[in-house]
């Protein structure tokens, strides 16, 4: 592969394909990699290299995760509710039948894992299961034939899986992390403070104790939700990658890297899919844990 009229190297191919197509301000005065410097003021722009998006900062914004992860989400909403337009009371057939299936499947889950009673749970974790299988599905796409394109239309970085960013997998998970702190407040009340000022020790003297157990406990539920799928998805997108790679060594690796990608792909669609599934049980889990009023 080449990027602006270079060839490059296995590291650098790599490297190319990890680096997310970023928009920030860079800071006054830092020199560019085309030789400018940064006006006075600092400048927004899209950045060119890790070097321009560490300099960026906190604020910077990853344009390829928002979009491909908002564009996901619509074409998910488009297609059910074209289903559910045309869904009737006879037998379902086609993409309404399945449909059908995946929706009963995730409310038969609901029913066996949540314990309370709210509405709101099984369109979230529908929302959730499908919506992340969309941003997992991406990966099985061919590492080259997006960012190539695009590059062709003057788009150097383009990372189309989404859920390969912690950004957007961590996004979620606090998103569901918000949801348990309001149900456990809403349903708790008080309750919520005794359960983390007297458990696993029902003694006043130990409250520093149970505090901070159970703060920890409570803070390791979304890094474990959101870093569990960041750390699949993205160890599967590198190894797609590094397979990639192996069609530049020569001729002899064509065929063996060619049929590793197939295999790797087969593999692949077990992970994607069981994937999104963990992070929608675990939601739901987590949720019937909030809503649990000892």
């Amino acid at each position: 592969m080449a990027a602006n009229g270079d060839s490059q190297t296995v590291s650098e191919y790599i490297v190319h394909h990890l680096t997310n197509l970023t928009y920030g301000k860079l800071p006054e005065g830092y020199a560019r990699y085309d030789g400018s410097t940064v006006p006075e003021g600092g400048q927004w722009t899209l950045a060119h290299g890790a070097d321009e998006i560490a300099a960026m900062g906190f604020n910077a914004v990853h344009v390829d995760s928002m979009l491909w992860s908002v564009g996901l989400g619509i074409i998910f909403c488009w297609l059910f509710r074209r289903v559910a337009i045309r869904a009737t009371a006879g037998v379902p057939a086609g993409w309404v039948n399945f449909v059908e299936m995946v929706v009963e499947f995730i409310d038969g889950t609901v029913k066996d894992t949540f314990h309370g009673r709210n509405p709101l749970i099984a369109p979230l974790a529908l929302t959730i299961f499908v919506w992340v299988f969309l941003m997992n599905l991406m990966d099985l796409i061919p590492v080259d034939l997006i960012p190539h394109s695009l590059m062709l239309a003057g788009v150097d970085y383009q990372k189309i899986v989404p859920s390969t960013d912690p950004n957007i997998t961590m996004g979620m998970a606090i998103g569901v992390f918000v949801l348990m702190l309001f149900y456990s407040i809403k349903v708790k009340g008080f309750g919520f403070v005794r359960e983390l000022t007297m458990n696993p020790f029902n003694h006043p003297l130990f409250i520093p104790v149970n505090l901070f157990m159970e703060v920890v406990g409570l803070l390791a539920k979304p890094f474990s939700l959101g870093l569990r799928l960041f750390g699949n998805m993205y160890a599967g997108e590198m190894i797609f990658i590094l397979i990639a790679a192996l069609f530049s060594v020569g001729l002899f690796w064509m065929l063996p890297a060619a049929l590793l990608q197939i295999g790797w792909a087969i593999f692949h669609i077990l992970v994607i899919t069981l994937q999104a599934f963990i992070f929608m049980v675990l939601t739901i889990v987590y949720l019937s844990m909030a809503h649990e009023d000892h």
